[in-house]
């Protein structure tokens, strides 16, 4: 009898399954069936990652890009005035470029994490991203990935950091600040700032290609994509 109410399980768990993926390639009240809501939208969010994400990676990705620029946190801007009203503004450029450059290091990480979270986009995910505002897939994707991509970010950033010089850049830049009468030390975690402002610059990309695509019709380059963005519009 065990064994019979175990079998019926499963037959019921597998015709349920079947059910749902049936129910998926019925066209909704649009035309469009949910697979291919599923479909377009990933498309739509792979596409957008990688030619953002690849721009970002580019030397001067983030240096030249001025949505994204890393500049100095709170506590060094005063050091950045400072040199500049002494003439140092060579020694303040090269600082704000080894921040940038870091960035530029790490953020290739963010593919396979994008990929990943891309997958897991369910058929009601998808619905409700396609009929929400012009960042809801930013915003799912920000949830879905910031901190794993932290976590990638992070050692890649600290070791760019030193590999480029940047801390004796900055050590430069601070004993130079340092010496400036009545001024006092700062030293702020470059590494954790560069890191964060990194993760908001690729996501304020990415929440722009993705209102391009909500709104320019020319950007959405497949038939597929031109059909599922088109519930939007109506």
């Amino acid at each position: 009898m065990k064994k019979l109410i175990v079998l019926a399980g499963i037959f019921i768990l597998t015709s349920c399954s079947e059910l749902q993926q049936i129910a998926s390639q019925i066209p909704s009240e649009y035309g469009v069936t949910d697979a291919e809501i599923s479909s377009g939208l990933r498309q739509a969010l792979e596409f957008g990652v990688e030619k953002e994400v690849t721009k970002l990676a580019a030397e001067d990705g983030f240096f030249k890009n001025e949505l994204v620029r890393i500049v100095l946190p709170p506590e060094l801007q005063k050091v950045d005035k400072t040199l500049r009203d002494i003439g140092l503004d060579a020694l303040a450029d090269e600082g704000l470029k080894v921040l940038n450059r870091a960035a530029e290091d790490a953020v290739s990480e963010a593919i396979p994490v994008f990929a990943n979270a891309v997958k897991g986009i369910t058929f009601a995910d998808a619905r409700n991203i396609l009929m929400g505002g012009d960042n809801a897939a930013t915003i799912y994707l920000t949830n879905k990935t910031k901190n794993e991509l932290y976590k990638r970010f992070n050692p890649i950033i600290t070791n760019s950091l030193d590999k480029v010089g940047a801390t004796q850049v900055w050590k430069n830049i601070i004993d130079r600040y340092n010496s400036v009468p009545l001024t006092s030390n700062v030293n702020p975690d470059l590494p954790d700032y560069v890191t964060n402002e990194a993760l908001d610059g690729v996501y304020i990309m990415i929440a722009q290609e993705e209102k391009d695509i909500r709104n320019n019709l020319a950007a959405r380059t497949t038939d597929l994509l031109k059909r599922v963005f088109a519930i939007q519009d109506r």
